[in-house]
């Protein structure tokens, strides 16, 4: 029996990775999370030691990535509807923010300079099945 253990998903922030590792214990499977005090002590490196990683045994991986995509959430709309993918139609659709544009970059670069927080963000949809990336549509 292997003692390695494997990275099965990363997060931004501990919140989401204590709930999901709460729901793989109450499973009987083992967890273990990496830089979760550092992004608590401070939330700003996140993205540059590339978040908090959930890891389980090996021998545990396959159960556990089974259990992350039956609780995954996916985006939906305004009144709880899945967004669908206009490429393949299924619902496994993701929001994310993006760097895409000079507006864009040097807002990022302004946020980073004077310690705030962005203030023009752009995002987009990707869907996790096809890769098709469509722009989130304005009311």
């Amino acid at each position: 029996m292997s003692e390695t253990f494997v990275t099965i998903a990363r997060y931004q922030y501990s919140s989401e990775a204590q709930i999901v590792k709460g729901r793989l214990e109450a499973d009987g499977i083992e967890v273990f999370l990496k830089d979760n005090i550092t992004i608590d002590t401070d939330p700003l490196v996140s993205n540059a030691i590339g978040g908090i990683k959930l890891k389980v045994r090996s021998e545990d991986e396959k159960e556990a990535k089974a259990i992350l995509k039956s609780i995954k959430a996916y985006a939906v709309d305004d009144n709880g509807n899945p967004i669908l993918c206009p490429n393949c139609g299924k619902n496994e659709v993701e929001l994310y923010s993006t760097i895409d544009s000079l507006k864009a970059f040097l807002s990022f670069l302004i946020g980073i300079i004077t310690f705030t927080l962005p203030f023009h963000t752009r995002y987009k949809y990707i869907c996790e099945n096809c890769k098709t990336e469509f722009p989130v549509k304005k009311d």
